[in-house]
């Protein structure tokens, strides 16, 4: 006979707000009309002390296994879709800060719940942790591109998970990008000395120290040099056609990190000649590669290394909350240096913990997700965010 007590229940959540004097980036719904979806994820016997809210800039988290797992055994869990779901051509960082703001809100007053964990999870670490040191001392009053936006209403949370994390999407992306690429419009020029996917005449792993500080110097200037074209087409286009003109364009090659085909590089126990997103070289320019469409705000927001604000070494010192960031040490996404990274950064209490063996999603990975829920259930409860679980 099963028992229903153990079955967790998913009920969507819809919020809907308005944002006067806004340029419109998501389709659909009018100009001021902002609706988010998200999933509420718990099991009828579980407690209102801790909610652990899941926020991805734009995937929504509720069919992967670790937040399924989570509210399987008992730990209830939101998982919020921001205002760009599945689509992060025109993200704006701050607007999701905002979205993650009403979700937060929605939970206390809605829902109940005593404490609010931010679950950081991959691309949603750096969001949760530019949310939180915001949320504890408001800064930003604009995005990157200079649209005014006010964070001074946003609800902090209680304490702030990092799990499977990159510390900001522009530093993961950066060191992703085709070094050889030399034109942004002709994606077949480049620079031999630097095409790493040429079989024949490209440089080959392992690579040398001294290549991979060079490849990197040119990931830079390249990122620096699309940053510099996008400040200077939007200044154009505001002079020529008003405040609201935008430029959608592509970036080519967003696959091509070294480290993927030399595992020496930023070692831990991945396998080389794959990532998160399959073959390196086929997603180098396929669809689904790192901010292959963007507009331009979005650039400056999201990707870029200089200009986004979405960084945990820049915004970590501000979150003084409890914190726990869990690596996967066979991640295929997001590298040790990373974890480190986010580690020294964060300004409160802290811990870190090295799950051996996980991939980035626990696909497959029973072992490897118990011992990851094992771990965040001993740290709530170390931090009196959770009395306990059902039986």
């Amino acid at each position: 006979m099963t028992d229903n007590k153990k079955k967790f229940t998913t009920s969507p959540i819809l919020i809907a707000f308005k944002e006067e004097n806004q340029s419109r980036d998501t389709y659909g719904g009018g100009v001021a009309n902002i609706v988010l979806q998200g999933m509420h994820m718990r099991r009828p016997d579980a407690t209102n002390d801790t909610i652990l809210v899941f926020m991805h800039p734009t995937a929504t988290l509720d069919t992967l296994p670790l937040p399924r797992e989570l509210a399987r055994i008992g730990v209830p869990v939101l998982c919020c879709g921001s205002r760009y779901p599945h689509n992060d051509s025109a993200l704006i960082m701050e607007k999701v800060l905002v979205d993650l703001g009403h979700y937060i809100k929605y939970a206390r007053e809605r829902l109940g719940y005593k404490n609010v964990v931010l679950a950081g999870w991959s691309g949603g670490a750096s969001l949760s942790v530019y949310y939180q040191a915001q949320a504890e001392n408001p800064t930003v009053i604009a995005t990157p591109s200079g649209e005014p936006v006010d964070l001074s209403g946003l609800q902090p949370a209680d304490a702030i998970m990092q799990m499977a994390a990159h510390s900001a999407r522009a530093r993961i992306m950066t060191e992703s990008m085709d070094a050889s690429i030399r034109n942004e419009l002709n994606p077949d020029d480049k620079d031999p000395k630097f095409d790493i996917y040429d079989e024949k005449n490209g440089p080959r792993a392992p690579y040398e120290a001294g290549f991979v500080e060079e490849y990197r110097n040119e990931q830079v200037a390249r990122n620096r040099r699309i940053t510099t074209w996008a400040f200077e087409t939007l200044e154009r286009l505001k002079k020529n056609g008003g405040p609201d003109q935008e430029r959608c364009f592509v970036t080519h090659g967003t696959m091509a990190d070294p480290r993927w085909l030399d595992p020496s590089i930023d070692p831990n126990e991945r396998i080389a000649g794959q990532c998160y997103l399959g073959v390196p070289a086929v997603v180098n320019n396929g669809p689904i590669g790192l901010a292959r469409f963007a507009t331009l705000r979005s650039w400056l927001s999201q990707w870029s290394i200089d200009e986004s604000k979405a960084n945990t070494a820049l915004q970590g010192p501000g979150v003084t909350v409890p914190a726990i960031v869990i690596a996967n040490a066979a991640d295929d996404c997001c590298p040790p240096s990373h974890t480190d990274t986010i580690f020294q950064s964060l300004g409160g209490p802290k811990e870190k913990h090295i799950i051996s063996g996980a991939n980035h999603y626990y696909i497959g990975q029973r072992d490897q997700l118990n011992f990851t829920i094992e771990t965040i259930i001993t740290w709530l409860k170390n931090t009196r965010m959770l009395k306990g679980i059902p039986d």
